[in-house]
């Protein structure tokens, strides 16, 4: 769940803010709390009530995926800067905001979002809503904030995502953009349409000026009664309900936005197939059955990673079987124990949305902001309201300023984040 614009009625999330109706499921769009965020933001509690299948997803990455310019590996962070280092003569508020994404009504931009960027240096946009303007209109929205960001932060690039998966979670759908199909539907495409399929909803994302897709949706829904599980589910955002499907459907989808020039993010690290309620909308919400090794639901990742994976989206569900203290954007153990060390990940790590969401409401914005990046976030994604980045960007100044160890892990991810935007470019 990355989005806050109107949320499905009951609570799924819609990722960013991208509820589309498709097919004959009931509306979802009921009130500004609704939209909140199934896609992006995904997380959602599952029934533990199946366990895992035995078997792990198989399908070896194609050579496509596996060559995509994705993960750059960190610059050594420390507290000073070479000539060469991109940071060379940034200032530590700066820096900050380049592991901000706020969230921007794809139609009607707040104010709070503007000066998010150009008070406080925020690098990073999510269009949000559900919005029925054109390709064309949704460009001028975003060179606005591309124009802001050129001023504020020494010209760095912007990152601009949405959540574009299909189905109920669509944020464009204007003239430009096509209707795409949920991912339940989309894994009845074979590998090599979806690939062809994929490319397309890129290019026309590419053309309004759109680099980052919170999508692909790699979670398993391997439960007894999959629509059960409020955030994937319900919504038919899953790619199959065996590990093998979702594995290779999920990175089908993620090659198809790469030869668009998109970059795909994997959602919602380590899974959040199993639970029952949404974490945009409810709290306590918790995974009892994934473990930390073994699992089919987290291989689906480690296939991802093998196959290139640029960004990965940690989901803010607790995880009893690995770290029942935190939740996972919140935990040490799940973030850098388990996806950067243990599965190897060098690419950049963002949060499921931390602004809105119900499951998080229990910390202030900028304590939010702290934990998420010293557990080894490097993206703190607030898609559903800009208006808590002075406050995260606030905490992360100051706290930086009085521990080193923190002002290195800011600059680590300030590093990767523009690797990221640098591969980008040169793509």
């Amino acid at each position: 769940m990355t989005s806050l614009d109107p949320r499905p009625a009951p609570a799924a999330r819609t990722c960013s803010a991208g509820w589309k109706r498709v097919g004959r499921r009931p509306m979802l769009l009921a009130a500004l709390l609704g939209t909140a965020g199934l896609a992006a933001c995904g997380e959602g509690p599952s029934d533990p009530a199946t366990a895992a299948p035995e078997h792990s997803p198989s399908d070896a990455p194609s050579p496509a995926e596996t060559t995509s310019p994705a993960q750059e590996p960190a610059a050594a962070p420390s507290g000073t800067t070479t000539p060469d280092d991109p940071l060379a003569g940034w200032s530590l508020e700066e820096k900050v905001g380049q592991l901000l994404m706020v969230g921007v009504n794809a139609t009607t931009p707040s104010q709070a979002a503007k000066d998010a960027v150009t008070a406080h240096h925020a690098g990073n946009i999510f269009l949000s809503g559900r919005s029925s303007a054109s390709a064309t209109e949704i460009g001028r929205t975003v060179s606005v904030f591309t124009g802001l960001t050129e001023s504020s932060t020494h010209g760095a690039a912007m990152l601009v995502a949405t959540d574009q998966e299909g189905g109920d979670v669509q944020v464009l759908s204007g003239p430009g953009f096509s209707s795409i199909p949920s991912g339940a539907e989309q894994a009845g495409q074979s590998r090599e349409q979806l690939v062809a399929s994929a490319t397309a909803w890129g290019q026309e994302l590419a053309s309004a000026g759109v680099t980052m897709n919170l999508a692909p949706v790699a979670d398993l829904v391997d439960i007894a009664a999959p629509t059960s599980n409020a955030p994937i589910g319900q919504w038919h955002r899953e790619y199959g309900h065996d590990a093998a499907t979702v594995s290779s459907q999920a990175r089908a989808f993620a090659e198809g936005m790469r030869a668009a020039g998109v970059i795909p993010t994997f959602k919602h690290f380590p899974g959040l197939g199993r639970v029952k309620e949404n974490t945009d909308t409810a709290s306590g919400v918790t995974d009892s059955v994934t473990t930390r090794s073994g699992d089919p639901a987290v291989a689906i990742f480690r296939d991802a990673i093998a196959g290139g994976a640029e960004v990965i989206m940690v989901s803010s569900a607790y995880y009893s079987q690995i770290d029942a203290g935190a939740p996972a954007i919140f935990s040490s153990t799940i973030v850098t124990d388990m996806l950067r060390t243990e599965m190897g990940f060098t690419g950049v790590i963002i949060t499921d949305d931390v602004s809105a969401a119900v499951q998080v409401q229990g910390w202030g914005a900028g304590e939010r902001a702290l934990k998420a990046v010293s557990a080894g976030c490097d993206l703190v994604l607030a898609s559903a309201d800009a208006s808590v980045a002075a406050a995260m960007a606030t905490a992360l100044v100051s706290a930086a300023q009085s521990d080193p160890a923190l002002a290195a892990r800011i600059d680590e991810s300030a590093r990767r984040i523009l690797a990221l935007k640098s591969a980008k470019q040169g793509g």
